[in-house]
């Protein structure tokens, strides 16, 4: 496996333009391998083959780090907190190619919180491995409106995402969304929730996924103004009555 990650990141990175640091090759290989060897028992990841770890995990993270525009890192010395993490991503990725990142990994189930935990401690990297859930973490003053980046992989309506993720971010901020090309009409639907909880809509940047023919988009939402207080509601209500 070891050699087909090495190679699949190092030519992934020269496509995206990305300069890795040196040797960090051998990190994402044994990051793909406790991944296989923990993935499917920790209902983290349906994914074992190593070429779709490497292209399907590794560089659909390590392509947020373009999304400043040629030349640009937003990530380079930011505050991140990565919602709903589960395997690591897209966090665990960023912050192996930009060690600058101080990054915080938050999710609601133990078990993942645990791997995550481990991994970080089997890669040598500092991250600050939280276990709770998003809507309650935010009215935590220790984490809200403290975050440079927010980021979420997560499986969630954008609307939903925004109520869970923007109390996060520190006003002038970005939360940073990972969805489908085909979210065009998502989109739209949480122009509502982003004005109402203080954000803009900043910025939709179509990636292609080096070696693949798959291409996603991140969606940028710039905080302007502080989230109103009684957000996030609770999951319930979140939920059944979304912004």
């Amino acid at each position: 496996m070891s050699d087909v990650i090495l190679q699949i990141i190092e030519q992934g990175a020269k496509e995206l333009n990305i300069e890795l640091p040196p040797a960090v090759g051998a990190a994402f290989e044994a990051y793909a391998d406790f991944l296989s060897l923990h993935g499917r028992h920790t209902n983290l990841t349906a994914i074992s083959d190593a070429e779709e770890i490497a292209r399907l995990h590794f560089l659909d993270s390590l392509a947020l780090l373009c999304i400043g525009g040629e030349g640009e890192t937003l990530f380079d010395n930011a505050t991140v907190i990565d919602i709903g993490s589960g395997a690591g991503f897209p966090g665990i990725p960023l912050k192996l190619a930009l060690p600058t990142i101080s990054l915080t990994v938050l999710d609601a189930a133990r078990k993942k919180t645990d791997f995550l935990s481990e991994l970080c401690a089997r890669l040598k990297i500092s991250a600050t491995c939280v276990h709770a859930r998003a809507e309650i973490a935010s009215h935590d003053l220790s984490m809200r409106d403290s975050f440079d980046i927010c980021v979420s992989r997560a499986v969630a309506k954008l609307n939903i995402l925004c109520e869970l993720c923007l109390p996060f971010v520190q006003v002038g901020g970005l939360f940073v969304a990972m969805k489908s090309v085909r979210s065009d009409g998502e989109i739209e639907a949480a122009q509502n929730a982003i004005n109402l909880l203080g954000g803009e809509l900043y910025k939709i940047f179509d990636y292609l996924i080096p070696g693949t023919d798959i291409t996603h988009r991140a969606v940028l939402v710039r905080k302007k103004t502080a989230t109103p207080d009684g957000y996030p509601r609770k999951f319930a209500k979140l939920r059944k009555a979304p912004l």
